[in-house]
């Protein structure tokens, strides 16, 4: 296995079916990854995934025994053996989360509440239960499920939080970006309902198309969003730019908007009340 950085989030890095290691920029550190989805199917398709051979569906049935088999090894690994040494980068070298993602929405399980009751019971038993915050990066378009929502409400209950994919704020931008249809009245649902469950982030992908970002409009609706959502239901905002190629068809199209552009864009955000926190 090669040593990990910040522009490789493989997921089958530690040639495991459900676990594998990332050094994230944004949560500051080793981040274990928990990957319901497999078969690369997830139902959406954002122009920037990394995801190689996606595919549109849902996640498979998730074998939880080989699941927690995987989960316990890698946490004895990370903590006893010299993984950290040898593949991690100084001053990441500490485990500081959890995370529901990989390579589809990880909500399209229907073993997703199990799975959370999982990791949570493997971590208070290997002693890492409330030193290691447990976390969902999540699409949101699921949260009319009532096992998502079971999933959710168990997260916030152990402490949890949740990522929530905001890429947009018209019916337009979210087929560019994500290639669904989805009006922003749904996605304040989504979004209102799921940060009463757990707290809940909003993730946000700032890039240019083209060589053209979002224009100011478009930052309005997206704004727009958060206020009728609830701004003070949110626990911030989550804006970062592109650091792993895409291996989408429009991969050749996007590029990074400049600091100075991502910034404008963050500042409008802090200006209706809400915590940013940028990784361009």
């Amino acid at each position: 296995m090669k040593p990990l950085d910040v522009t490789d989030h493989s997921r089958d890095s530690a040639g495991l079916t459900y676990v594998y290691p990332v050094v994230s920029r944004r949560a500051g550190g080793v981040s274990i990854g928990i990957n319901l989805n497999p078969n690369n199917a997830c139902n959406w398709r954002c122009i920037y995934c990394q995801v190689p051979n996606l595919k549109r569906g849902s996640a498979p049935r998730i074998d939880l025994a080989l699941l927690e088999r995987e989960l316990r090894g890698f946490i004895d690994i990370l903590m006893h053996g010299d993984f950290m040494r040898l593949k991690v980068p100084e001053g990441t070298r500490q485990i500081v989360d959890v995370a529901f993602s990989g390579n589809g929405e990880p909500t399209s399980a229907k073993e997703f509440p199990l799975a959370v009751d999982l990791v949570d019971r493997v971590l208070n038993e290997t002693g890492l239960g409330g030193a290691v915050k447990l976390r969902l990066i999540t699409n949101g378009s699921l949260l009319g499920r009532s096992h998502v929502q079971d999933g959710l409400r168990r997260l916030g209950e152990l402490g949890g939080e949740v990522w929530f994919k905001v890429d947009a704020g018209t019916a337009e931008r979210y087929r560019c970006i994500n290639n669904v249809d989805m009006s922003p009245g749904l996605v304040v649902r989504n979004l209102r309902r799921c940060a009463t469950l757990c707290p809940t982030w909003v993730q946000t992908c700032v890039f240019a198309i083209d060589g053209e970002g979002p224009t100011d409009e478009e930052v309005s609706a997206y704004l727009e969003i958060l206020d009728q959502a609830g701004i003070e239901q949110l626990a911030g905002v989550h804006v970062y730019g592109l650091s792993r190629p895409s291996m989408q068809p429009e991969a050749d199209r996007l590029s990074n908007l400049p600091e100075d552009r991502l910034e404008a864009i963050a500042g409008r955000v802090r200006g209706v009340g809400l915590t940013v926190r940028i990784s361009p």
